[in-house]
């Protein structure tokens, strides 16, 4: 095709992180074909005290880039006291910080 006109049909680039964010520190286990498997996560809540959170049930897992930055992020569902929470982990791989990102 001329020009490449549809050689670049893959986003390279997601944009910016919608919702809101928390600085999160993530228990992750890797198998042995690589593989990233979030066990556990710790938050600080509205009232200043670390939650832990062990319920995380993955969905998906995707690589992306935001603002060139790489990452991974998983589509998860998170159980808090007995309520289920939609939501992202997004681990920012240069950074190596883990953020959760709250859909809205």
């Amino acid at each position: 095709m001329a020009f490449g006109i549809g050689t670049n049909a893959g986003n390279t680039n997601a944009g910016t992180v919608k919702g809101t964010q928390k600085e999160i520190a993530c228990e992750c286990w890797f198998t042995s074909t690589g593989k990233m498997i979030p066990l556990m996560l710790k938050v600080k809540d509205e009232d200043g005290e670390i939650r832990v959170i062990r319920q995380i049930e993955i969905h998906s897992q995707e690589k992306k880039m935001y603002a060139g930055i790489p990452s991974i992020e998983f589509d998860c569902t998170l159980t808090v006291l007995g309520q289920a929470i939609p939501a992202r982990l997004i681990y920012y791989q240069t950074e190596n910080r883990w953020v959760l990102n709250f859909r809205t």
